[in-house]
C-alpha cells in the first residue's frame, strides 16, 4: 500500500507529505525502495553524481552546557578537555586544502572563551584560502556575536535544533536551556545572511514519531540550506547511557523524505550512520544524501571529542580518511568533487 504512493519521477517541486503519510513512513521498519529511488532521482536531477566533502575540525571540547545525551557535557569529569590553537587550526586547513577540501567546518562545544580568537581564525582561513567556505558549529550565541562571526568571513552556521517540540526539548536538556532560544538563534543566523543548517537525532530518548513530524514542519518554516540528521548513539558517561541507539533504517527513510520535501537541500550522510552501520554512509548517499564530513582534526585529539561512543575514523590521518571516502563514494556510484558546494536553495 505504502510503496505505490511514491511515483518514480525526478520532479524538483517539494513534496508535500501529509502527517498521515509521514507517520506511515516513520512506522515502517523496512527499506522503502520506491521512496529511496525517487529521492535518489531527485538528488541526481539537481546535483548529478556529485558528493561534496566538508573538512571537520573539532577545535575545542569545552562546553558550558550539560545536555543529557552528549559526552562532552560540562558535568562529565572524565572528559579530557582540549583546545586547538589558531595555528593548529590553520595547519588543519592547509592540509585539507591540499587534499581537495573547499569547506572547513569549525566545531566545538559551547566554549565562549574562544569567540574573539575565532573571528581572527576565520579571517586568516579566508585570507589563506579565498576559494573556500568556512562553516561554524559552535552553538548558541547572542545575535551581535553571530554578526561578528559573519563579518569576519564565516559563510555557514550549523546548529541542530534537536527538537521543535518544547516538552521533548526539555527532556533532552537541563532546565536553563530553551528550545525557543535555539529557534531564535537559527532565525537570527538566517536573517544575518548565513547559509544555515538545522537538524535532529533520530531515535533520541523520549522522541515520538509525532515529534519528528513537528521537526520537519519547523524546518519547512525555517527553510535551512542544510539539514543534518543521524541516529542517536548513547554515551556511557551521560544520563542516557542505557537508552537504545536510534534506528539506521528509520534514519535512511527520513533522509529520503527530507530530500523530497527539500529537493535542493545539502544533506549529509553522517558519521553516526557509519558508526552504527559499516556501509551506513554509502547507504545514506543512495537514500538522497550528497554531503560527507570527514575529520581533519589532529589525530591526537579526535577521540577526545567524544559526543557519542565508538565514533569511527578517530585513528586515521586526514589523507587516509580522504582516500577511504573516495573509494566508498565511488562504490556507491557517485564521485567526490573539489567544490565549496553552496546550497542552491534560498
Amino acid at each position: 500500500m505504502l510503496e505505490k504512493n511514491f511515483a518514480q519521477n525526478a520532479d524538483v517541486i517539494p513534496r508535500n507529505f501529509s502527517d498521515a503519510e509521514l507517520l506511515e513512513i516513520l512506522k515502517s521498519e523496512s527499506d522503502l525502495e520506491n521512496l529511496r529511488s525517487e529521492a535518489d532521482a531527485v538528488r541526481k536531477k539537481i546535483y548529478g553524481d556529485k558528493v561534496y566533502i566538508r573538512g571537520l575540525i573539532e577545535f575545542s571540547n569545552f562546553c558550558k552546557n550539560d545536555c543529557f545525551y552528549c559526552g562532552i557535557r560540562a558535568s562529565n569529569k572524565n572528559a579530557e578537555r582540549y583546545r586547538l590553537s589558531k595555528n593548529q587550526i590553520l595547519e588543519c586547513c592547509a592540509e585539507g586544502h591540499a587534499l581537495g577540501f573547499r569547506t572547513f567546518v569549525l566545531q566545538s562545544g559551547e566554549d565562549f572563551s574562544f569567540d574573539d580568537e575565532l573571528c581572527e581564525t576565520v579571517r586568516e582561513i579566508k585570507n589563506a584560502h579565498p576559494d573556500c567556505a568556512v562553516t561554524l558549529s559552535v552553538g548558541e550565541r547572542p545575535r551581535p556575536t553571530y554578526q561578528k562571526f559573519f563579518d569576519a568571513g564565516a559563510d555557514r552556521f550549523l546548529l541542530r535544533h534537536e527538537s521543535a517540540n518544547a516538552a521533548h526539548y526539555k527532556k533532552l536538556h537541563p532546565q536553563k536551556m530553551s528550545g525557543e532560544n535555539r529557534k531564535r538563534c537559527l532565525f537570527d543566523l538566517r536573517e544575518i545572511g548565513f547559509q544555515v543548517g538545522a537538524g535532529f537525532m533520530v531515535g533520541a530518548p523520549f522522541q515520538t514519531d509525532e515529534n519528528i513530524i513537528e521537526d520537519l514542519r519547523f524546518m519547512q518554516e525555517l527553510k535551512p540550506h542544510m539539514i543534518g540528521i543521524g541516529p542517536f548513539i548513547a554515551h556511557k558517561q551521560t544520563p542516557f547511557a542505557d537508552f537504545p541507539n536510534g534506528s539506521v533504517q528509520k534514519t535512511l527513510n527520513l533522509l529520503s523524505v527530507i530530500r523530497l520535501m527539500f529537493p535542493k537541500i545539502l544533506l549529509p550522510a553522517t558519521t553516526a550512520l557509519g558508526t552504527l552501520c559499516p556501509d551506513g554512509r554509502e547507504k545514506g548517499l543512495l537514500h538522497g544524501a550528497n554531503v560527507l564530513m570527514p575529520n581533519l582534526s589532529p589525530v591526537g585529539v579526535r577521540k577526545l571529542y567524544s559526543i557519542y561512543e565508538n565514533k569511527i575514523c578517530t585513528g586515521e590521518e586526514a589523507a587516509q580518511c580522504r582516500g577511504c571516502l573516495e573509494r566508498r563514494v565511488k562504490s556507491a556510484g557517485y564521485r567526490i568533487v573539489v567544490d565549496k558546494g553552496d546550497a542552491p536553495c534560498a
